[in-house]
């Protein structure tokens, strides 16, 4: 993960703001890259393909309900 450098602390408010945009972009790569995985793989981690792609179709903000609390 790329660190960034600030020349002033963060108020908690941006650190929250910043903290969800980096798990945004983090879900929006896993469900990516779960869409471009093998029947293999897939089998390995007991996902159908439909399965996968239904995930990686879904809205970044569509985050799953353990991430929200």
């Amino acid at each position: 993960m790329t660190q960034i450098a600030l020349k002033h602390a963060c108020t908690p408010k941006r650190r929250f703001s910043l903290s969800m945009i980096r798990d945004a972009l983090s879900l929006h790569r896993q469900r990516k890259t779960l869409a471009r995985l093998d029947a293999r793989a897939l089998e390995d981690i007991g996902v159908t393909r439909e399965q996968a792609q239904a995930e990686a179709a879904r809205y970044v903000w569509d985050a799953p309900e353990f991430w929200q609390k």
